[in-house]
């Protein structure tokens, strides 16, 4: 019995899925199956209830998953020590983000962490908010980076930045023709375009017009921050987003971002990860990196947009 047969068994335990523990470890699902049954077989006893239609575990099964859970445990922990005793900061950090962050307010971070740190490999995967939670959940990825955090109890939010929202125009709308800023109130009856109803950032701006009690029917909605700001770009409406986001627009002249007067609305950001992971020393000097001051940098050119 090896370590690996433990986390993948321990994978398959946590996703409910043959395949979700597949991709996670690298292999196939077949693969995942065989370990599954070769566990059984050393065991000598069943440990997934193949009768249900859902996943379950036999009472067995519960109890060499805590175990394995135990053993992965100190397992890692070992790891990290050694690595701390050699002073190495090596290995991969995963990390799922949803689109704004990743493109807009992550790039500068990686590139200091990346200086720092050059034997450490980071891959950055662009999800929605919900599946950041679940990739979390199902330890497909050592961090998770959203706006607008949800309390869980089996994931920890450290928290990371808070962004200011701001109201953008097309250049020749007439608020933008008026004035710097714009008064909240100022918003009923324009045409708006928002996110995807679901999506973190547009419940909150839901809820800002809820509090002051203003109308808004959204005449578009889209799932990402560059299909919105496009779309303002062509003056089919106007929208509410992140700062950070449409810096290079504004200084471009493509669109106008106008603060709102009564106050500040802003919208916290958090990172992720799962509560009593153990943290090598590149994990934690990757949220040591993410809590350095670059604001200074955070206008720099965004890398491309991935393929969605």
């Amino acid at each position: 019995m090896q370590i690996e047969n433990f986390k993948v068994f321990a994978d398959l335990v946590e996703t409910k899925s043959f395949s979700k523990s597949a991709k996670i470890n690298g292999i196939t699902q077949s693969a995942v199956s065989q370990q599954a049954r070769a566990m059984e077989k050393h065991f000598k006893t069943l440990l997934i209830d193949r009768s249900q239609k859902q996943f379950q575990l036999t009472r067995e099964g519960q109890a060499v998953y805590e175990t394995a859970k135990e053993v992965l445990h100190s397992y890692d922990k070992l790891l990290s020590e050694l690595q701390e005793m050699k002073k190495v900061i090596s290995g991969t950090i995963r990390i799922a983000t949803i689109y704004s962050i990743g493109l807009h307010e992550l790039p500068p971070y990686i590139k200091r962490f990346l200086h720092d740190y050059p034997s450490v490999n980071v891959r950055v995967e662009y999800r929605r908010s919900n599946l950041v939670y679940e990739d979390i959940l199902h330890n497909s990825v050592d961090f998770g980076l959203v706006a607008f955090p949800l309390k869980h109890r089996q994931i920890e939010a450290v928290p990371f930045r808070e962004d200011q929202l701001v109201l953008i125009t097309h250049p020749e709308h007439p608020l933008a023709r008026r004035g710097t800023q714009v008064q909240l109130s100022e918003m009923g009856g324009l045409k708006f375009i928002g996110f995807d109803p679901d999506i973190p950032t547009r419940k909150a701006v839901d809820q800002i017009f809820r509090d002051n009690k203003i109308e808004i029917e959204p005449v578009m909605e889209f799932d990402n921050i560059e299909t919105v700001k496009r779309a303002v770009e062509i003056d089919h409406g106007v929208a509410i987003v992140p700062q950070a986001t449409v810096q290079r627009e504004a200084q471009q002249g493509s669109l106008r971002m106008l603060p709102f007067k009564e106050k500040n609305f802003t919208r916290p950001l958090a990172i992720l990860h799962r509560k009593g992971r153990v943290l090598t020393p590149a994990m934690r000097k990757f949220i040591d990196t993410l809590s350095l001051d670059l604001s200074g940098t955070l206008n720099d050119k965004s890398p491309r947009r991935p393929e969605l």
